[in-house]
């Protein structure tokens, strides 16, 4: 096996051969930019401010997000150019630079467009960190086992805290304050879980994972989400289909089968009556009546997306400009009336780069099975994420951005091991432009 850095470098080039006699130094700031990256993940998805009341006045994730950024640029060795990153990135990035502009010309209100479009731009640095730092299947590993610890932990604070609380309606703030939006997250980081169970060789790691999803399930039929469950039945066949049928775990189907009956029986009387109750039209029924005020409110974006087709109202600019202050329920129809069209083409062609991305990965033959895990549990969280859009305003949210993000790095990781037989270092610019090229020939 020779020495990548004689394959990528010239033998003569005294200067570049310098720079990679010491990789240490590249491998320490990278685990600083890393390091920092774990912790935004911490604080985006466990929402420590919510719960703890002194954090509420410090910008823990824009410190995590920006120190991350700072460690990753002070190295000499990250030379990269926007051409050479993933065509997702790019379509990120447009979609940002349009929620820009939209703000800047909203009808509606300006400021607040521009306030929220700047939020929502975070997404960018951390999809770029992710690409760049996210290496090896272990750093993979670390990310998704926090994005499902999180959960695991806001979804134990929610049950315990708001036990008797009707759908757990605000018991933790932020994301997680509308019962709706709680289920949405339980949905996409469930396969996380169930990924992080069958790779666990712990068997207090997979007692653990196994009580995580056991707490996580009751949580998402206490929040009687309509969409929630429509959106875990889909999102969970995809899973099973990978994990039971084609992975041959069938006692994963028997297991699903027998815990989601008795959920139902046990905790799923408020969403039985949740579905029965859309087609009765009785004064004082609050599941008809939030179901006609979803159409009227899809109606009313549909409007508005005739009216500003272009540049759209501004981002979360529907809350005023629909006069009810209520947002509408269809990811889709937010992102299309709020950016316009072009936002909503960029926004599809995302995720449609990240299912692209998991199809070629999957039709790898000699794909290691970890991969093949974490991959499938990607994809059943997207395709959670696509369901789920359907029935609920999620188009800011970061979840399945990072979902889309992990696809891109995955993609490289793989490309480099086809390319080239060596153990998994952290791959500068070049080598990740090599391989890059070598995927897509």
């Amino acid at each position: 096996m020779g020495d990548v850095t004689q394959r990528v470098f010239p033998a003569g080039d005294a200067t570049r051969s310098a720079r990679v006699t010491a990789p240490w130094r590249k491998r320490e700031i990278s685990k600083v930019g890393f390091g920092f990256l774990i912790a935004f993940f911490v604080v985006y998805c466990s929402r420590p401010e919510e719960w703890i009341l002194p954090l509420r006045y410090v910008p823990v994730a824009k410190i995590t997000a920006g120190g991350a950024m700072l460690a990753l640029l002070s190295s000499r060795h990250v030379r990269f150019k926007l051409a050479r990153l993933p065509r997702e990135f790019h379509y990120l990035l447009a979609l940002v630079g349009v929620l820009v502009l939209s703000a800047f010309l909203s009808p509606v209100w300006k400021g607040g467009a521009l306030l929220h479009t700047i939020e929502f731009a975070k997404i960018v640095v951390i999809f770029l960190l992710v690409y760049l730092l996210v290496t090896d299947i272990r750093r993979l590993r670390q990310l998704i086992l926090v994005q499902a610890a999180s959960m695991v932990v806001v979804t134990a604070i929610s049950v315990a805290k708001g036990y008797h609380t009707p759908r757990l309606e605000g018991v933790i703030g932020g994301i997680y304050a509308n019962p709706n939006d709680l289920a949405f997250a339980i949905v996409l980081s469930i396969p996380f879980c169930l990924a992080l169970l069958i790779t666990t060789k712990s068997i207090l790691g997979k007692l653990a994972w196994l009580a995580g999803i056991l707490i996580m399930l009751p949580a998402l039929f206490l929040t009687a989400s309509r969409a929630g469950f429509i959106d875990l039945a889909i999102s969970g066949t995809v899973l099973l289909w990978h994990y039971g049928i084609k992975g041959r775990r069938i006692y994963l189907i028997v297991v699903t089968a027998l815990v989601g009956t008795l959920l139902l029986v046990t905790a799923g009387h408020k969403l039985v009556t949740r579905f029965e109750a859309i087609g009765e039209e009785t004064q004082g029924n609050e599941a008809y009546g939030s179901f006609e005020a979803r159409k009227y409110l899809m109606i009313l974006a549909l409007q508005g997306m005739e009216h500003y087709p272009i540049l759209g109202v501004g981002a979360n600019n529907f809350l005023s400009y629909s006069g009810t202050w209520h947002p509408v329920h269809m990811t889709y129809l937010e992102i299309g009336v709020e950016g316009g069209i072009p936002s909503l083409v960029l926004y599809l062609a995302i995720f449609w780069c990240g299912f692209r991305n998991l199809r070629r990965l999957l039709k790898q033959k000699d794909l290691p099975e970890e991969y093949k895990l974490y991959a499938a549990a990607i994809q059943s969280s997207l395709v959670g994420f696509v369901v789920g859009a359907v029935f609920s305003p999620e188009a800011y949210h970061f979840y399945p951005f990072f979902s889309v993000a992990y696809t891109s790095a995955m993609v490289v990781m793989v490309a480099r091991r086809q390319s080239e037989n060596v153990p998994e270092p952290v791959l500068d610019w070049r080598q990740r432009r090599k391989a890059m090229n070598l995927w897509w020939s």
